[in-house]
């Protein structure tokens, strides 16, 4: 049984195919059309999707799938049995529940700490017990650099290429700026990873996003690198298992 599943972000949108749970094709695009999803269809031959937008300008897409194959809608109703204690159900990110389902399937009966290095960086918990109650949201390394430059008469833009792994001396404006952004960035995430193992025993840490490998390569040193995965696909895998756990509600 091959699955399309679709995350929609802020910056990209990540197509990925699975034969049941085994990942086989994965695209990332930024301007994802509606023929891009029929050829993945037509060469997969797929039978269910699910997408994580509700977005009106992607409508056409949605239509597609929803001719093409058993499309199921997903959004933060879909409970695989957490225990979830969000208070805004509404406003609660599609791409952020995909991650705590996916959490839910891989990493059962564990302390889970989920770290999402994308446009934000969210922060979010699901503890051995199944249960969430949230989590943080905080700007993206990108929007610090943006934020910097758009509050300020005189700061510039500083382009940073996320390939860039050093965090350099602040030996003029520019480097001054990227140290500060970076190294504010994983204090940050230091400092909640050390709040977490405060409060839960045994924390695994999961980091995922298109900033995930800077923030590895800064962490891989420090005190918490035992305790921390690497899992760049979580929100599809998540939106992979909404279609699985479709298919046994039904049986």
């Amino acid at each position: 049984m091959h699955n399309l599943v679709i995350d929609i972000g802020n910056t990209n949108s990540k197509l990925a195919v699975f034969n049941n749970r085994e990942l086989i094709e994965y695209l990332t695009l930024k301007q994802m059309t509606a023929e891009d999803v029929l050829n993945l269809i037509k060469q997969h031959k797929i039978s269910n999707s699910t997408i994580s937008s509700v977005a009106v300008e992607f409508e056409e897409i949605i239509n597609v799938l929803k001719k093409n194959t058993n499309y199921i809608e997903f959004s933060t109703k879909v409970n695989t049995g957490i225990k979830n204690h969000y208070k805004t159900l509404a406003t609660l990110g599609l791409d952020r529940w995909a991650k705590i389902i996916a959490t839910h399937y891989y990493y059962p009966q564990r302390n889970c700490f989920i770290i999402d290095a994308g446009t934000c960086i969210t922060y979010d918990l699901l503890d051995s017990e199944h249960t969430y109650f949230g989590g943080s949201i905080s700007l993206g390394l990108h929007m610090r650099f943006e934020a910097l430059h758009h509050f300020t008469r005189r700061l510039p833009l500083v382009e940073w290429d996320r390939a860039e792994t050093e965090i350099p001396a602040g030996e003029d404006t520019e480097t001054a700026i990227k140290s500060g952004v970076l190294q504010g960035a994983i204090n940050e995430v230091q400092g909640f990873i050390s709040h977490e193992n405060k409060e839960n025993k045994d924390l695994t840490v999961l980091i995922t996003g298109g900033d995930a490998a800077f923030l590895l390569k800064q962490l891989k040193n420090s005190i918490f690198a035992p305790q921390i995965i690497h899992d760049p696909y979580l929100v599809l895998k998540g939106l992979n298992e909404v279609i699985a756990f479709e298919y046994v509600q039904k049986d």
